[in-house]
This record gives structure tokens, sequence and C-alpha cells, in this order.
């Protein structure tokens, strides 16, 4: 006697750390093996991250994975019937409901692969960050390597003088920095 295949239980993991640490390409890559395990998988981003592509995710080496730009994590809900694994970058500028709607996903049996900057320019937790980590079953907080020393840095230092929380740039505006090096910019006023 066979027995049905039960279904495998839901699991939100998330990829977090500073600019330039690789969360994107860790989230393309654990989505390229789910996709290469045949496993249906959806990718959302916010419609407001244009900086490579309107329609991919694309992380700073090139490397990209088709998406689906939405204004409001809810869409996910109604975008996600039937898949197996979802995959979400840029998680930080998304609204705090994203944590329900990934709760939900998650409680569906679904594997939520979620990345996002854990701090903002002023070293402060990113909008649902630390809620997502607190509800996630896996966490891996990546590292860049601080232009400055060579130390693992930690920290999105902005360059310009701007004081709004959502500033798209590269490494145009930003630069990874360990510890020390942004606490010494910051006292600088940099």
């Amino acid at each position: 006697m066979f027995l049905e295949s039960a279904k495998k239980p839901g699991a939100i993991e998330v990829i977090c750390g500073s600019m330039f640490s690789g969360k994107t390409e860790e989230l393309i890559r654990r989505l390229k093996r789910a996709q290469f395990a045949k496993q249906k998988v959806e990718i959302y981003k916010p419609c407001i991250d244009v900086r490579y592509s309107e329609d991919e995710v694309v992380s700073h080496d090139s490397h990209s994975i088709p998406s689906t730009p939405i204004d409001s994590p809810a869409s996910m809900l109604l975008l996600s019937s039937d898949v197996e694994v979802v995959g979400i970058d840029e998680a930080q500028f998304f609204d705090e409901t994203i944590v329900d709607v990934v709760q939900t996903l998650a409680n569906r049996g679904i594997r939520v692969i979620i990345a996002g900057l854990d701090t903002d320019f002023m070293g402060k937790p990113f909008g649902p960050m630390p809620a997502l980590m607190a509800v996630a079953e896996d966490i891996q907080k990546v590292h860049a390597i601080c232009v400055k020393c060579g130390s693992p840095a930690n920290h999105s230092h902005r360059l310009s003088k701007s004081d709004q929380l959502v500033v798209l740039g590269e490494t145009d505006i930003y630069e990874p920095l360990c510890r020390h090096c942004y606490n010494a910019a910051m006292s600088e006023g940099k």
C-alpha cells in the first residue's frame, strides 16, 4: 500500500546583511536550486526597485532571475497559489503586513525565502526585517568587505547627504563599512 505524500511543512528563511554583502546572490542561488529540483517557484520584489530591471531580481554581480514586481505584500497571497517556493527580494521596502503574509504562506506549506537589509543607513533596524527574522526558522547574515580596512562589513554607509530613509543607489551612494569605520565616518559627518 502506498501512502499519499504528505505536504511538506512550510518555512521562512531570511538572508540579511548590508549592501554589497551577497544577499540577492544567495537568494537567486537558492531559488535556482529549487527550480532545478523542479519545484514551482514564484519571485517577488517591490515595484520601487528598478535599479537593474523592472521585472527581474538582479544581484550586483549581474546574476538574475525573473520576478513579479508588486506594490503590496497581500498580492503574494493571490499570486502564490499552487507554488512550493516563494522568493522575496528587498523585503525592507515592504510594510509590516509582509510578516503576516509570509506567515500565511509558510502555514500553507510554502518555503518562503526572503532577502533584505537588516539595518538602514543610520544603523537602525530596517522596516519589517526584525519581525521577519523573529518568525523565521532560518536566518543567514552575510557580510560585505569594508572598503576602508578590509574587515567584514555589516553597515551600509550612505555617501550622499540625503536624510530620506529610502534612497536607491549603488556604489555611487553607498559603501560597505565595518563597525569601526562606520562609527568613524558617522562621527566625522561623512
